[in-house]
């Protein structure tokens, strides 16, 4: 029973590897976070930035990269249920990427915050 359970566990990390490996290596649009990410690193490391500042630069960068993989998912699907044209597929699709942009906007502001409480306190 143990043993299943640890087999199943294990090809569930093997499926979401696959599914990371593709993200990163076939959506252009992650480099341009992953160049957000680095230049945020970057700065949050040479500013010094206490933990908490840190968490939340983690969890934008958590929270940006999630939304990207779930458009890529709701993409993928529309594209192989509706390889036609379709207005409807055509909204999801949309509604997708707007959900990333949403995310990359408010890791964007939540930055923002931060480096000019950087600034102030400087």
């Amino acid at each position: 029973m143990i043993f299943k359970i640890i087999t199943s566990r294990l090809k569930a990390f093997k499926y979401a590897w696959a599914g990371l490996v593709d993200l990163f290596l076939n959506q252009e649009p992650v480099l341009v976070h992953i160049c957000a990410i680095v230049v945020a690193l970057g700065t949050a490391w040479f500013l010094d930035f206490p933990a908490w500042k840190w968490v939340a630069i983690v969890g934008c960068i958590g929270f940006t990269l999630t939304s990207e993989a779930l458009n890529t998912a709701v993409e993928y699907v529309v594209d192989l249920v509706s390889p036609e044209y379709h207005v409807l597929a055509e909204k999801a699709k949309d509604i997708a990427a707007a959900g990333v942009m949403i995310s990359a906007l408010t890791a964007v502001i939540v930055f923002g915050i931060l480096l000019y409480d950087a600034w102030v306190n400087w």
